[in-house]
């Protein structure tokens, strides 16, 4: 009997020492799919005829001695902007519901190399942007913790159905924190890499200089074992950089005494107010850090709305510049919280953009000067826990001031990891910043977070 919840790595051990078959492993996860998605929609589109097939190829593989390493044979997401060759990829939009691509994404070629089977295409929020929405071709995800819940976006349905166990693991993608507001909703592990560490080639584009494509998962070592995979140069995309992969998984066994962390306080108390569970659950992790050896001491930005602004009107205009011709030509096409928030978009001059860039530079400039004697940074991942779904408002991404969107405009690794729960038992979460490609030293802080905490042996009860 294949437990309900597993995580990639203890799937990954039972299968190398063949004690869990990944065709088993296979079927177990399509019996919840068909059990739970009729409630939690974080399925556009599940290939249970190819999944099984590469279950039973990965099967034999491992039996033949040529097991390919830990996401040999483990059942994995793509949110619904990663192309797949020859399977629809559509935004979770009317726009694209016929669209054919003709061949894989770079990270999902590379993801299928690494030997994991592809479960199917996620729900996402209309091109990464506009959600929830309750007017397009397919419903909007719901969360496993309470389904009158949202699940974050845009990444929603990488949240749902691995938080479900429906997945082990999944894809996202994060322009204004499309993987971390997922994740701190849906209580994963979710880390948004270093700007151009993963080849945003096959990815539908939603701006094209904050796009970052990266892993959601139960826990840091599941996201270390993802990104292993799914990171390395790719010369076809032009943001793609060329830098030495590291062994992240190796990487978390690392000592975290000595760290120093920065902690901004402002951002969730005073720029965009997080709800007492969370500010209590950020300053009770704060303290564990503190106890596993690290110095934690109070660092001051420039208020949160400067990031948010200068990161909104980036992306909107570069949104806005990929959309324009089919906004123009299938406007009704699109749903409204897409369209209405691209309306905006066409409002915005050139001058504000390019005062936006270089606002951006200045910031940038900033935290690296602030980190100049920081290893990391800590703030929250989302002000509270998940709202109601059908309380959520259009313009959410733009009032209050996003509390991910500032590591977005500087391109330095941002993760998601949980704090805790509420009295109602939803997920609580914090955020973790490193200095550029130091990706590993942000999972290896998370794990030792993890190990040091119970929030991860708590599941939802479906």
């Amino acid at each position: 009997m294949v437990p309900d919840y597993l995580t990639i790595a203890e799937a990954a051990r039972l299968i190398e020492k063949r004690e869990l078959s990944p065709v088993e492993l296979c079927d177990s996860r399509l019996d919840r799919i068909a059990t739970f998605d009729d409630r939690l929609h974080s399925f556009i589109r599940v290939l249970s005829d190819s999944a099984r097939d590469e279950a039973k190829a990965a099967e034999a593989e491992i039996a033949a001695g040529k097991y390919r390493g830990p996401l040999h044979g483990i059942p994995i997401g793509l949110k619904d902007i990663y192309e797949t060759g020859g399977v629809p990829t559509t935004g979770h939009s009317k726009v694209m519901q016929d669209h054919v691509p003709k061949a894989d994404a770079f990270s999902v070629k590379k993801l299928r190399e690494a030997g994991a089977v592809v479960m199917g295409k996620l729900a996402t929020h209309e091109f990464a942007l506009g959600g929830p929405s309750f007017d397009l071709p397919w419903p909007p995800a719901r969360n496993p913790w309470d389904t009158n819940r949202f699940t974050g976006g845009s990444s929603s349905g990488t949240g749902a159905s691995v938080a479900a166990g429906l997945v082990l693991g999944g894809t996202g993608s994060d322009t204004g924190g499309s993987i971390r507001g997922p994740a701190a909703y849906c209580g994963l592990a979710g880390i948004k890499p270093t700007y151009g560490l993963i080849s945003r080639m096959g990815v539908l584009p939603l701006a094209f200089s904050l796009d970052h494509a990266g892993p959601l998962a139960w826990t840091a070592e599941d996201c270390a074992i993802m990104l292993q995979a799914m990171a390395g140069h790719d010369p076809a995309d032009p943001g793609s950089a060329s830098q030495p992969i590291p062994d992240y998984r190796a990487a978390l066994s690392g000592d975290v005494k000595g760290l120093r962390i920065g902690l901004v306080r402002h951002f969730y108390e005073r720029d965009n107010e997080a709800n007492a569970a969370t500010r209590q659950a950020i300053e009770r992790a704060a303290t564990q850090l503190e106890e596993l050896g690290c110095s934690v001491r109070e660092l001051t930005l420039s208020p949160l709305g400067d990031w948010a602004a200068c990161g909104m009107t980036i992306m909107l205009c570069e949104a806005y510049a990929i959309h324009e011709a089919n906004l123009r030509r299938r406007f009704t096409d699109f749903g409204e919280n897409f369209r209405d928030r691209m309306v905006l978009a066409g409002l915005v001059s050139g001058a504000d953009y390019i005062q936006a860039l270089r606002r951006r530079r200045e910031l940038i400039a900033e935290l690296d000067r602030a980190m100049a004697d920081l290893d990391l940074v800590m703030t929250a991942a989302a002000a509270s826990e998940a709202p109601l779904i059908d309380k959520v408002p259009k313009f959410t991404i733009m009032n209050p001031p996003s509390l991910t969107i500032a590591f977005n405009v500087t391109g330095t690794p941002a993760m998601s990891v949980c704090c805790g729960y509420t009295d109602a038992g939803l997920p609580l979460s914090f955020q973790i910043v490193g200095k550029r490609f130091a990706d590993a030293t942000v999972l290896r802080l998370a794990h030792a977070y993890e190990q040091a905490t119970p929030w991860r042996q708590r599941r939802p009860q479906l």
